[in-house]
């Protein structure tokens, strides 16, 4: 792992997520690269340093004066005596928050995003989603979202939610790595819900069979029956106490994604754990 991407708006979230990185970073020798995005709807993406085309001469200034206070705020972070222990570089861009991420995971080769989510629910969650969903849904490289202040950085038990696909065995190395920088425990677990139900001695053996695959060490296989694949995700997490939950998405787009959604996306939505997805499409 060389080089980890956090996105900041300077809230709470994201200076959560900006100290995750930071232990991670301490571990693998990775650089962080912290981007900061003036939103602006008229422009997709664009470094602050390009031409941005602005109708009015009040909205040029109050542009200018948010890049100004931006670049400040984030050279204050960026060069803050708390992370002088490792490399940290700097982006500011202008545009969706969503794009540019997109964007500097390809320009730079990222090889992890650590982001801060608040989550979302309800109306504003049908209507809107999160940029956090997005990123989730579409990166080109294992994401890491984090809701809450991480009070030891500790990750003793991993939960790894698994469909039993084929394509997760070579995207598992991620959750391995994870495994081995904190020496924690994997409860492999496959959701038992009533549209897709196995009996436990048919769904521990495929279980055991893709344990094998995987070719992993210290691990225990559950199952657990619940109504749903999010909520019974969310709540064996719970209930072994998991530090970390991680999972594979197809990363659905447009009519697909409407209909069926993702349960990755929904549990980066409600749980309140740190969550750790990868596109298996990617």
């Amino acid at each position: 792992m060389k080089r980890i991407l956090v996105p900041t708006d300077f809230s709470d979230q994201a200076k959560y997520a900006l100290d995750a990185a930071h232990r991670i970073a301490l571990k693998t020798g990775a650089a962080l690269v912290l981007i900061h995005v003036i939103e602006d709807a008229t422009v997709t993406s664009v470094h602050y340093t390009g031409e941005v085309e602005l109708p009015e001469m009040t909205d040029r200034l109050f542009m200018m004066r948010m890049i100004e206070k931006g670049k400040k705020k984030l050279e204050k972070l960026a060069t803050s005596e708390a992370f002088s222990d490792i490399v940290v570089e700097q982006e500011l861009r202008i545009g969706s928050p969503y794009h540019n991420i997109r964007d500097i995971v390809s320009e730079q080769e990222v090889d992890l995003v650590v982001m801060g989510t608040k989550g979302s629910s309800g109306v504003e969650e049908f209507l809107i989603g999160s940029n956090a969903e997005k990123v989730v849904r579409h990166a080109k490289c294992p994401v890491l979202t984090i809701h809450e202040e991480l009070q030891n950085h500790s990750l003793e038990t991993i939960v790894y939610a698994t469909a039993l696909d084929e394509d997760e065995i070579a995207s598992f190395e991620v959750v391995k790595i994870f495994q081995a920088m904190y020496g924690a425990k994997i409860n492999i677990v496959r959701i038992n819900t009533p549209n897709n139900f196995q009996p436990d001695r048919v769904a521990l053996k495929e279980l055991e069979e893709f344990a094998e695959k995987l070719k992993v060490d210290n691990y225990e296989l559950r199952i657990f029956n619940d109504n749903s694949e999010e909520e019974g995700i969310i709540y064996f997490a719970e209930q072994v106490k998991a530090d970390l939950i991680a999972m594979a998405t197809h990363g659905r787009t447009g009519l697909s994604h409407l209909l069926g959604g993702s349960i990755a996306e929904d549990v980066v939505n409600h749980t309140r754990r740190p969550v750790l997805t990868y596109s298996l499409k990617k």
